[in-house]
């Protein structure tokens, strides 16, 4: 079984952050459920899956998703061959090879991939986590399925170019539970974020919330965007900070995940997204990190104890 989790790495450009809450000592560890849902028990062999560069913020905008013909000739050769989708491809080649990375990586299963031929030049993605099986499978994504793979995209753009690996939880498109162990919750045991929207119908975009923790101010996240507290404009344009997740979404019946997100009375499909605790950071620990400062004080914006004064 694969164990999904991803890593967002710099690939160019400055990347939108997603999400994190808590560090060591916010709390104990959460009591994991009993039932997983039809999934692997404590004790089996998983496999670690890492997804490099974490997808940009620019694979997040609006700039015609909706217009690839995708959605409609479905996520296959016939897809892509479509006029259209080379049309929009040919825009600006190097941000949608990247985004089509990330599309494949959450819609198609893993072992399969999809490739694209212009110029010449041979375009190659991997499947992953197959959260949209009508659309991998060649026909017209649904909607849940274009809500889902939005989610899914939105919790990998990151900000700081940090490797950090996520944990993936969910309902795919057709409903079933994303596949999960035990030992997966206990790895990642803080409750990070949520993620919703629609990427794919030239309006929507997507939002982040935040699933409850907070940070202190000597301690930091490499990502912002569902951090109570932190995001601004600048920090997570395209996507939308909506403040808590569980003012707008619905658990599922093991408090482990969301199932769905009502904003703006449009319900959608959500990811929720989990952390290890060593992947936030305290002033003081003497490292400097990217998230931290030089300074005077001791916050995360100003450390002078990791990054000195300035």
């Amino acid at each position: 079984m694969l164990l999904k989790t991803f890593e967002s790495r710099r690939s160019g450009w400055e990347f939108l952050a997603v999400v994190l809450a808590c560090a060591v000592g916010c709390g104990p560890a959460e009591e994991l459920p009993e039932e997983t849902g039809g999934q692997e028990e404590w004790g089996s062999t998983a496999q670690e899956i890492i997804v490099g560069n974490g997808l940009s913020l620019n694979g997040l905008s609006l700039n015609g998703l909706s217009l690839n013909g995708l959605s409609l000739n479905g996520l296959s050769l016939n897809g892509l061959a479509a006029s259209s989708f080379d049309s929009w491809f040919q825009g600006d080649p190097t941000v949608r090879n990247e985004v089509m990375k990330y599309v494949v990586a959450c819609a198609v299963p893993s072992g399969q991939t999809r490739s694209y031929t212009s110029g010449g030049t041979t375009y190659t993605w991997n499947g992953l986590l197959g959260l949209a099986p009508v659309w991998a499978g060649g026909s017209a994504a649904t909607t849940a399925e274009l809500q889902v793979v939005s989610a899914c995209m939105a919790a990998h753009a990151n900000k700081f170019g940090i490797n950090v690996t996520i944990s993936l939880l969910g309902l795919d498109g057709a409903g079933n539970t994303i596949t999960y162990t035990t030992q997966e919750l206990a790895d990642y045991n803080v409750k990070e974020a949520c993620f919703f929207g629609n990427l794919f119908d030239g309006s929507t975009g997507v939002f982040g919330g935040n699933d409850g923790l907070s940070l202190t101010s000597s301690q930091s996240s490499p990502r912002v965007c569902g951090l109570a507290g932190s995001p601004n404009a600048s920090q997570c344009t395209p996507m939308t900070y909506v403040g808590s997740c569980s003012t707008y979404c619905t658990r599922d019946a093991t408090n482990t995940f969301y199932i769905s997100c009502t904003y703006n009375s449009v319900t959608y499909r959500p990811i929720t997204t989990r952390m290890k605790p060593s992947d936030f950071y305290t002033c003081g620990d003497g490292v400097c990190q990217a998230t931290e400062s030089c300074g005077t004080g001791t916050t995360a914006k100003s450390c002078a104890a990791d990054c000195g004064s300035c």
